[in-house]
């Protein structure tokens, strides 16, 4: 058998699959118009995901995914350097950062709903060719307008990582999928943990262009092997792309698990971008002293966090997703309290920064989980609402820790970090079982 045909997917017809109800028609899906139709609607024989995804494949998406999306913090610590380098002012430089994640956004919101617009594996080739000539031109960059408007660029085209995650879950059958989405997810969220430090050391020895210049190697190296390994991956819908950007927003209405998930992570990334944000001008401060690698090593710690990853996936599949969010809240909570603790104690905060990268992808995963079996012919869409509604959590989080900080010190950011995932915890008090013979649609 081909891989194509191993692996492509196409809606099919179930029963009594986990997350479908009995019989799972091509039109009228939920969230979509009644005169969407799906692509490959009349055979299911042969378009049934494989019983097992080559380790190897997911290994490649997993990488894939950290690899892009650490695209976006690999300025963060260069702002100082790139401010002597183009004389601009310390507000003018963290523009770099702002654009970044507004070009972030701009994918999110108008090229994630591509993938299920499009073929996936040649969607993906396009992003990541753009992706590589704009981080050319930010590492060649001569003006600071020009690194901005790069910037802005790479950050758009840097959602491939919210491409490959719900290609996984479309290849995965589904007693694995969340196993097999955390394990992706672990990738992608070790890029963003690590990218800091790799930043920080690569500036440090070779100057900040090769930064810039060695991530577009890597993406072009990135899209030659996912072009080569990738099997093809059918539209799920041929509806005009208007009116998939247009079903995007119907899908938040129809759903009010996808609604709860993006505000349960909208919290929790935000408590997590606040830490992140103002945890290098403690270790620089007074008691530390730390240098900007120092820093950059320091943010290794988080990345053990990412071990959870594949561990949350496993929670899923045996149906503990309900009760593992209210524990993540929990232990995010107890996080910043020990953080709050730990001012003057580096382990404190240590074992504090593990706890809330535990915590947050714990939630990630558990609510992917649950947005990828709402509609199985809508998945880059569900995640596109997901993930920049959480998003826009994170860069509210961000822009409030940096403000609590600078007013009332370490112990109001502890504070705020606390509140956040507690007012998540009280909003998941409210949820109620679904009366028994319900679908789990809906079930967050």
């Amino acid at each position: 058998m081909s891989r194509t045909s191993v692996f492509r997917t196409s809606p099919q017809r179930t029963t009594g699959t986990p997350g479908t109800t009995g019989t799972e028609r091509t039109t009228g899906t939920p969230g979509t118009t009644g005169t969407e139709r799906t692509t490959g609607t009349r055979r299911t024989t042969g378009t049934q995901p494989a019983p097992g995804v080559p380790g190897r494949l997911i290994a490649l998406l997993a990488v894939a995914s950290g690899m892009t999306v650490a695209n976006l913090y690999y300025a963060q610590p260069l702002l100082s350097s790139l401010r002597e380098v183009f004389h601009t002012s310390t507000a003018a430089a963290g523009w770099l950062i702002t654009l970044t994640q507004v070009g972030y956004v701009i994918g999110m919101l108008f090229l994630v709903p591509l993938g299920d617009r499009l073929e996936k594996r040649g969607l993906i080739t396009a992003l990541l060719t753009v992706t590589t000539i704009a981080l050319l031109a930010a590492g060649l960059a001569t003006t600071f307008p020009m690194l901005l408007i790069a910037s802005l660029i790479s950050g758009a085209t840097s959602v491939v990582a919210q491409i490959l995650v719900p290609f996984a879950a479309g290849l995965a059958p589904d007693h694995a999928r969340g196993r097999i989405v955390g394990r992706v997810m672990s990738g992608l969220l070790a890029g963003i943990l690590l990218s800091r430090t790799v930043s920080s050391l690569v500036s440090d020895v070779a100057g900040w262009r090769v930064v810039y210049l060695g991530s577009a190697v890597l993406m072009a190296v990135l899209a030659v092997a996912l072009r080569a390994a990738l099997p093809q991956h059918a539209p799920t819908t041929t509806i005009p792309y208007a009116r998939v950007l247009h079903s995007t927003l119907r899908l938040v209405r129809t759903h009010p698990a996808l609604r709860r998930r993006g505000l349960y992570q909208a919290a929790m990334f935000g408590a997590f971008s606040a830490f992140w944000t103002t945890i290098s001008y403690v270790l620089t401060g007074p008691g530390y002293h730390y240098s900007p690698i120092g820093v950059g090593v320091f943010a290794l710690v988080g990345a053990a966090g990412a071990a959870v990853a594949p561990l949350a996936g496993r929670w899923a599949d045996r149906g503990l997703t309900r009760s593992m969010t209210g524990a993540a809240f929990a232990l995010a909570v107890l996080a910043f309290a020990l953080a709050g603790l730990g001012r003057h104690h580096i382990v404190l905060i240590a074992l504090a920064a593990i706890l809330i990268d535990v915590a947050v992808q714990a939630t990630l995963i558990l609510g992917q989980h649950t947005i990828y079996q709402l509609d199985p012919h809508a998945r880059a869409r569900l995640n596109s609402a997901f993930i920049a509604t959480f998003f826009l959590g994170g860069a509210l989080g961000s822009q409030l820790g940096s403000l609590t900080y600078h007013s009332g010190g370490w112990a109001a950011l502890t504070t705020l970090g606390a509140a956040l995932p507690l007012l998540a915890l009280l909003y998941w008090l409210t949820e109620y079982r679904k009366a028994k013979g319900s679908t789990a649609r809906d079930a967050a």
